[in-house]
């Protein structure tokens, strides 16, 4: 008996595989890969405090705790489902122990930042702001919603992406060449675990972990579909708080929306609030949809939405959560058009690839004496002034700027006035031109 209370437990196996090096972190290329910005940090050899913002199980912790080793520096980790106040300071006392006593400076990290309130937040800023610590924080959240502006603006933000399924093979293989050696599976039976795991490497290797268990229980090497779905726990529901896959979820809300089929988009909702997922997360996602699939065809939506948010946050659950869902039923039944999303796509391309072209003066601004002198203004036409509220022909792009035709109505809803308006008022400009 006294052998079985000392003997070590059994590392789980996600811990036994945690990375060692940058070169073992699989996923996260876009980041980590030659020439990417985390890989440039580590080679610049001086920490910087950052965010990493990603879904479950692709590996923050582990480029937290990898930034430490890299630059020879303390590790503190806390967590913010736990942690308060007085934990943060603790640490920095810490940090400052390490820093006068062993010459080393201290990495802090801070799990799921996004839990922190303001105050904990807060309490952060001076020391990061001395250099005292050098933060990392990671959260499932975006950090532009969950994280106090002061703290975001000194923090690098890296988002991180659930690893392909050609990833999660990597890993598998990985797991087979050193913890289990003798496991072997058939194709739809990686497949299968592939696809439950849903990009989380954690999760993945837990069930292989569960796997390997089943099968020695069973005395059996070779790993089918029928063994997994009758000898391992599989649950369904795979987002936090027990629904389905929250990406695929708001996907086909989304497209739900889009393409105007209200039950639908009414069944994906009604889902990702019975699993648990935060109804002001979905007012972001729903007001997003309005603005880009509705857009000017019909402004009503843009109100009801954001009238829906406001509903909600005066209501809470499970109230509040009624009028979340008639805007989802009034965006699916509302006239579609992205003209105006495309535009502005359009738009932003075409400004960040052009040249900084000159305001042309007859726009510009003449409040001094100086300025009129230089034709500041001159020539410019009030259009209240004009025939029909409108100066046709005139110009206000660059000189040297063609029209560009970015905006481009849908014969749908209001829209559909809209373009027999700017029909005729190119018309009118067309009419003018000839005169």
């Amino acid at each position: 008996m006294a052998d079985l209370f000392s003997a070590e437990p059994r590392q789980p196996l996600a811990e036994s595989l945690r990375p060692k090096t940058l070169d073992e972190v699989i996923g996260q290329q876009h980041l980590l890969g030659e020439g990417k910005p985390l890989r440039l940090a580590f080679q610049a050899g001086k920490p910087h405090s950052m965010i990493l913002w990603g879904p479950p199980g692709v590996g923050k912790t582990t480029l937290a705790r990898l930034t430490a080793n890299a630059f020879d520096s303390a590790f503190i980790a806390l967590s913010a489902v736990f942690a308060g106040v007085k934990d943060i300071r603790a640490a920095m006392e810490q940090a400052q122990q390490n820093l006068d006593q062993y010459g080393r400076n201290t990495i802090l990290f801070v799990d799921e930042i996004h839990r922190f309130n303001k105050a904990q937040q807060d309490a952060l800023l001076p020391f990061v702001e001395s250099g005292l610590v050098t933060f990392i924080g990671a959260t499932t959240e975006n950090p532009s919603f969950e994280v106090n502006s002061a703290l975001l603006s000194r923090a690098q933000v890296y988002v991180l992406k659930s690893l392909t399924d050609a990833e999660m093979r990597q890993l598998l293989a990985k797991a087979q060449a050193t913890a289990l050696p003798e496991l072997d599976f058939d194709e739809v039976a990686i497949d299968t675990l592939v696809g439950f795991a849903d990009g989380d490497a954690r999760r993945f290797l837990n069930l292989l972990e569960q796997a390997d268990t089943a099968a020695q229980s069973s005395g059996i090497k070779k790993i089918d579909a029928k063994f997994v779905e009758n000898a391992m726990t599989l649950n369904a529901r795979r987002f936090d708080k027990g629904g389905d896959n929250f990406y695929d979820q708001i996907s086909a809300l989304h497209k739900s929306v889009r393409g105007s089929h209200p039950d639908a988009a009414l069944y994906w909702f009604c889902r990702m609030i019975d699993g648990g997922a935060d109804p002001r997360y979905l007012a972001r996602r729903i007001i997003r949809m309005a603005w880009e699939d509705v857009g000017l065809a019909d402004p009503r939506a843009l109100t009801i939405v954001n009238d829906a948010a406001e509903t909600y946050e005066r209501l809470g659950s499970p109230e509040g959560e009624l009028a979340l869902g008639q805007a989802v039923v009034y965006l699916a039944i509302a006239a579609k058009s992205n003209a105006g999303y495309n535009a502005f796509n359009a738009a932003m391309a075409a400004v960040k690839k052009d040249k900084s072209r000159e305001v042309p003066v007859h726009l510009r601004n003449a409040p001094t004496k100086l300025m009129k002198e230089l034709g500041y203004g001159h020539e410019y036409r009030y259009a209240h002034d004009e025939p029909n509220a409108y100066a046709a022909g005139e110009t206000y792009l660059p000189d040297d700027m063609p029209e560009p035709r970015w905006y481009k109505p849908v014969p749908r809803g209001i829209e559909a006035k809209i373009a027999e308006k700017l029909a005729w008022l190119r018309e009118l400009d067309r009419a003018a031109g000839e005169e």
